[in-house]
């Protein structure tokens, strides 16, 4: 068994070979390529910004948890009481993800298609898009959504069964069902839920429920709307169960060693035959994360003293647990594995000239002028799924004078979360048909 890894700096990827079954496949686009900051900001400053709203992401997504696990959440159960849509008067925030997500895909809306950026993200359930009349709406890259230009756009009843799925929902004029999603930072949208046509590609998909939001604050500056691809019963995946067998996939390309677009491809193309696969676990308070079981962590071949199954439980209180991603960037960890993890690292690569720290990584190294280094291997232990890791998913470059950084963080919430740039490259598998989750490597190919 190897127990280093190379870093190479440079590299490339090819695109996706598909068959001829059923599916629908986008290319995905990072919100660097989207912001307006991105424009005339350094590397290091890019960086910099996106830490900042993974720190938002995390903050959500634990929030999230924290929510639906409290017994005593306003309006009783596990969800706050919907508010209306006048009672929000939070403002946007310029230029930052609020927590709900890193790549986007142009997705087309509606009858005759109208094409717009969405998020996507397996950290939420609801899809839905900025409609006009806006009541409040932020400022998007495309025009903003109208569904009276749209032939199959249709309003789902007060009280329908669609309408009762939701978590949070009201009535307007007692005919039209309202939605309300809240990210757990302070962003959220309102509006009328409904069913529309989505295209991906060449690939109609007829009835999706849809929240056509008249008011919403603090997504992304950019996107006009989000696809949400988490386990819950209004998630896309789960929708569309019956025509793509509830499975999809995505390559997240590593954005500074390639040109090539990362893709999510849906139906039954998304399963590689050359992944291992980890069981999915649920959390009886929240059904919407990708709970898996992670058993423990190796450095340079030899298993992580201290870093063990109970660290990462998942009890039925739905406290704990490891979730993997898309919207998170960086890989955490709860605190004592984490700083056992580091120490390991260190260690194993103690022959490597250390630099000072950057942001919220503590373990960085000074790179510069070299072209091939070798750093211990790292591998995730997940139930039945041991997944080793290319140096570049762990030690990453921070700013352009050689400065690279161990790419894990520490976290004092119970949750961990298996984040995006330690997915690079690999073909990540969300089975729900089959209950698990799958990593290819070098499964973008």
């Amino acid at each position: 068994m190897a127990v280093e890894e190379v870093v190479r700096f440079g590299g490339g990827v090819v695109e996706p070979q598909l068959g001829n079954q059923l599916i629908a496949m986008n290319n995905l686009h990072h919100v660097d390529n989207l912001s307006p900051a991105a424009l005339n900001s350094t590397p290091e400053a890019l960086f910099k910004l996106r830490l900042q709203r993974d720190g938002v992401r995390v903050l959500t997504l634990t929030n999230m948890v924290a929510v639906n696990t409290q017994t005593n959440v306003s309006g009783g159960g596990r969800h706050a009481r919907p508010r209306r849509a006048g009672d929000f008067s939070s403002s946007v925030t310029s230029g930052l993800a609020q927590g709900s997500g890193e790549y986007f895909t142009r997705l087309g809306i509606g009858t005759p298609a109208k094409y717009f950026y969405m998020v996507l993200d397996t950290g939420s359930d609801v899809a839905w898009i900025q409609c006009l009349p806006c009541q409040k709406c932020y400022t998007q890259a495309d025009r903003v959504f109208d569904p009276a230009k749209s032939s199959t756009f249709s309003s789902v009843a007060c009280g329908s069964p669609l309408c009762r799925r939701l978590d949070s929902s009201g009535c307007r004029n007692r005919k039209k069902c309202l939605y309300q999603v809240s990210y757990g930072d302070g962003s959220f949208t309102v509006g009328e839920f409904s069913t529309e046509t989505l295209t991906f590609r060449r690939t109609r998909v007829k009835n999706v429920a849809l929240g056509c939001g008249h008011d919403n604050e603090g997504l992304f500056i950019g996107a006009a709307g989000l696809l949400g691809l988490g386990r819950g019963k209004l998630s896309f995946p789960i929708q569309t169960g019956r025509r793509f067998g509830r499975k999809f996939s995505y390559c997240l390309v590593d954005r500074s060693a390639s040109s090539k677009p990362s893709w999510i491809i849906f139906g039954q193309s998304s399963v590689s035959r050359n992944g291992v696969f980890t069981p999915l676990l649920t959390n009886p308070k929240l059904d919407t994360f990708y709970y898996v079981g992670l058993n423990g962590i190796s450095v340079g071949g030899v298993r992580v003293p201290g870093i063990t199954a109970s660290l990462f439980r998942l009890d039925r209180n739905g406290i704990g647990g490891v979730i993997v991603d898309s919207g998170t960037s960086v890989t955490r960890l709860t605190q004592p594995a984490y700083i056992a993890l580091r120490n390991a690292f260190r260690t194993g690569a103690s022959n490597l000239k250390r630099a000072p720290d950057f942001s919220l990584f503590d373990t960085c190294f000074d790179l510069s002028g070299k072209t091939v280094v070798k750093v211990p291997m790292v591998v995730l232990h997940f139930t039945n799924a041991d997944v080793s890791l290319p140096a570049s998913n762990y030690l990453i470059p921070v700013d352009t004078d050689g400065r690279f950084c161990f790419a894990f963080a520490g976290t004092t919430s119970g949750l961990s979360i298996i984040g995006n740039i330690q997915q690079q490259g690999f073909r990540v598998v969300f089975d729900l048909e089959s209950s698990r989750v799958g990593f290819s490597p070098r499964g973008c190919a």
